[in-house]
């Protein structure tokens, strides 16, 4: 399984637990070196299209949070994963981590805002910088390209189109994004979108070749000749 392989990659997003694992100083405890790669893991397991390797990654990686007490870093974790559902155009509420709303710092609250299409105005610096350049720009394309993390640019790509404020040029964007990371998952959804499009406007050839792409993606056989 291919995992995320910068310190600021996934984890940057919120980051997630202040890890040793990403700088000079002492020993970074087990429970947090733990943490840190089964969440590695199961984002990458969850983009790849894995989602039994998921559900287990996370379930360690929340076992391992459970150890400090900490609700903000179980907040934390829950955010991401639902950001990751986000990025693949998962719209739904992010149930886990609505219990812990009461206890997470600010800074938790607004991303979930955030990620829902809820942000508040007065909210927006309290955003990680890379989703607060997006926010602040709209549907710019070119702001999104501008997000060097591959996740957070799908992440942000995700609230635009929650938002109905995903240009075309947008949807490419994540088309590529995905496409180059090899995240199946995502790149099946944002090509689905284009689809629909590519069908609304009666463009044919487009809908035909994004059909081909769709099922080469979902099947790595259909691309081979009998």
């Amino acid at each position: 399984m291919r995992l995320l392989s910068r310190c600021l990659s996934v984890l940057s997003l919120l980051s997630l637990l202040s890890l040793a694992a990403c700088g000079s100083g002492p020993k970074a405890p087990d429970w947090q070196m733990e943490a840190k790669t089964a969440m590695e893991r199961a984002v990458a397991a969850y983009l790849e299209g894995n989602s039994r390797v998921e559900a287990q990654e996370f379930a360690r990686a929340r076992s391992e949070l459970s150890s400090t007490g900490r609700s903000d870093l179980m907040a934390r974790a829950e955010l991401l994963r639902c950001a990751s559902r986000v990025a693949s155009l998962v719209l739904e509420p992010c149930a886990g981590f609505e219990p812990l709303r009461p206890d997470a710092p600010a800074a938790e609250r607004a991303y979930a805002d955030y990620l829902a299409g809820q942000l508040q105005p007065q909210d927006m610096a309290l955003l990680p910088a890379p989703q607060r350049a997006a926010a602040a720009a709209g549907a710019d394309a070119a702001a999104l390209k501008a997000i060097s993390d591959p996740l957070s640019q799908l992440v942000a790509a995700g609230v635009m189109f929650r938002a109905g404020r995903a240009s075309p040029a947008v949807l490419q964007q994540a088309v590529d994004t995905a496409s180059g990371q090899g995240w199946r998952r995502p790149l099946l959804a944002w090509l689905g979108v284009q689809l629909q499009l590519a069908e609304k406007g009666a463009d044919t050839e487009a809908a035909a070749r994004l059909r081909r792409r769709i099922a080469l993606t979902q099947n790595p056989a259909a691309g081979s000749k009998p």
